[in-house]
């Protein structure tokens, strides 16, 4: 009887060391398989094209001064009629205009000056504005502005106020493309950098996309939009 049950025992202990081993191996295996998917690279991949704007937005801001209020309005509404007429002999359509509401100033009511008497009481500005998809014939019409200079109307001279806008609106269109783009420019960084390490590029680890930045091509050109994205993608390594 003491035999049996110190040869079952022997038997048992056998079995868990084998189990024991056993595991342990398989442990050990998922270890080295488990570093070796830890080993991974972070690439970056770019996308850039050029693209032409389609919408502009083109202030046209003009000034009117006077001694008599309603002579002010009257002389502002003829200016106004000036650059409308203009711009839709340019070939601009009706619905792609507005006009602002005059801003007036009354020099009289205000409380500070120099004392000094000013020529006109009442100074006022108005703007004209494009808003177009016709990016090529309001571009065109620019040029003739000088002509109505000529029959008297002041255009302001500020800069920030008459700053022309083109805008890009079609990204959605161009997204999938240059996402696409940049992901495969992002693999071949990958797969280079593998062969130069001696080893093979896997699967995605993560990946993300960065943001999408649209500006003009350059300050001579804002009419062409250049536009960027860059995406980053983390590979596994393997030898």
């Amino acid at each position: 009887m003491n035999n049996s049950k110190t040869v079952g025992a022997w038997v048992l202990g056998i079995s868990l060391i084998i189990g024991l081993s056993a595991l342990g191996y398989l442990l050990g295996e998922a270890a080295i398989r488990y570093k070796e998917y830890e080993r991974s690279v972070t690439v970056k991949g770019l996308s850039e094209r050029e693209f032409p704007a389609d919408i502009v937005i083109w202030p046209i801001q003009f000034t009117e001064a006077s001694n008599d209020l309603g002579a002010l309005y009257t002389a502002l509404q003829k200016s106004s009629d000036q650059i409308r007429n203009y711009l839709l002999a340019a070939g601009i359509d009706a619905s792609e205009i507005s006009v602002s509401v005059p801003g007036i100033t009354d020099k009289a009511a205000q409380q500070w000056g120099d004392g000094s008497r000013a020529e006109f009481r009442y100074t006022a500005m108005q703007s004209v504005t494009v808003y177009s998809s016709e990016v090529a014939t309001v571009r065109e019409s620019m040029n003739g502005l000088n002509e109505l200079g000529k029959q008297g109307i002041v255009f302001s001279g500020d800069a920030y106020q008459n700053q022309v806008q083109y805008l890009f609106t079609r990204l959605n269109e161009v997204k999938p493309g240059m996402i696409e783009e940049a992901t495969t420019a992002a693999r071949e960084i990958g797969i280079k950098f593998a062969e130069d390490s001696n080893s093979s590029l896997g699967k995605i680890r993560q990946a993300s996309q960065g943001q999408f930045s649209i500006e003009a091509r350059d300050t001579n050109n804002p009419h062409i939009k250049k536009v960027r994205v860059v995406s980053t993608v983390e590979y596994y390594l393997s030898d």
